[in-house]
């Protein structure tokens, strides 16, 4: 489940200074901010964002002794509940994390540091269900970002060796276009089969033909599948606008960017085929020179000048998928 991120900006101080916390919230995505009742109405005209109290219901639970701590993990197991502390340590969070595991609540501890933050979102490696922070407002994207990091997963990327190209005729294309820029050396992982993905390099390279596209994969076609940031895969026919997808790049790093629309149109289409340690593995792209495959140092290579013995970045998988799903079930996919 990804992690919760609300800001604290309610307080005896004047809400002109307090809106700054919000617009900061707002900039660093957060999911709600907490105000003074009947502020709702002021955060509502700053951006979309949820008001605590409005449109989120919590519990506020301030731990001061054992009876306090139990009476937190009691109620997390069914509620919402905000926690906080004078003086912070590992060993309430843990008891109240271990006694709340498996229950239907949500746990959130009230932090004013990045450093308190990361220590609540690892302790017992699980951690609080979210967080709300009420320090300074310059660190309130630093907040951002260690969740962002806490959500992405390290692929294991290996090289495979390329066996076959050959065109195959007309097919439905996906492009698909995102909220963001990516990297050279960074792209998506597509595959006709959910045990074999390659990594298909993003549109960041200018050539004689066009324009470097750098928020654009050319994906391939609508049956292929693509890895998300949840660990499920989706058939690109399946994507829509405001989905998130995940960006890969050459070392395995991961990213989740928005996607901002689908580009589905008819174009010749190119089989590619590669051998990963015995294994086959196989997806079929755009046949242009704009497409581009992703080598082990992170150099992309065009279809058009992809040959056999090529070696080209994958994930490759054991087992099989249901409804996206990865099971332990010897599934065949040609």
């Amino acid at each position: 489940m990804a992690k919760i991120f609300w800001v604290s900006a309610d307080g005896m101080d004047p809400w002109e200074s307090r809106k700054k916390r919000v617009t900061s919230a707002l900039e660093a995505g957060a999911d709600a901010v907490l105000v003074n009742p009947g502020e709702g109405k002021k955060v509502k005209e700053l951006g979309n964002i949820k008001v605590i109290g409005d449109d989120a219901k919590a519990k506020f639970i301030t731990i001061k002794n054992k009876e306090d701590e139990l009476k937190a993990a009691k109620d997390a197991s069914s509620e919402t509940v905000v926690v906080s502390t004078t003086d912070w340590t590992v060993i309430p969070l843990e008891n109240m994390i271990a006694a709340k595991q498996k229950k239907h609540g949500v746990l959130i501890a009230r932090v004013s540091t990045p450093e308190d933050a990361k220590l609540a979102f690892e302790t017992l490696e699980t951690g609080v269900d979210g967080i709300m922070f009420d320090g300074k407002v310059s660190d309130i994207s630093k907040i951002r970002e260690i969740i962002d990091k806490m959500g992405s997963m390290k692929m294991q990327l290996v090289a495979t060796k390329i066996t076959n190209v050959k065109s195959v005729g007309m097919g439905d294309r996906v492009c698909v276009d995102t909220c963001s820029l990516f990297e050279n050396g960074e792209g998506m992982l597509v595959g006709s089969a959910s045990s074999g993905l390659f990594l298909v390099h993003a549109e960041t390279i200018e050539s004689e033909y066009v324009a470097a596209r750098p928020f654009r994969v050319n994906a391939g076609p609508v049956h292929a599948y693509t890895l998300l940031p949840n660990g499920k895969t989706e058939y690109l026919s399946e994507l829509k606008s405001g989905d998130e997808i995940m960006a890969v790049d050459f070392k395995g790093n991961t990213r989740t960017l928005i996607i901002g629309r689908m580009k589905i149109e008819k174009r010749p289409m190119i089989l590619v085929e590669a051998d990963a340690g015995g294994k086959k593995i196989s997806t079929i792209l755009q046949n242009a020179e704009t497409i581009r495959l992703t080598r082990k140092d992170g150099k992309a290579i065009s279809v058009a000048q992809l040959k056999k013995g090529d070696e080209i970045l994958a994930y490759v998988e054991e087992g099989g998928r249901h409804f996206g799903m990865a099971i332990k079930e010897t599934i065949k996919e040609k």
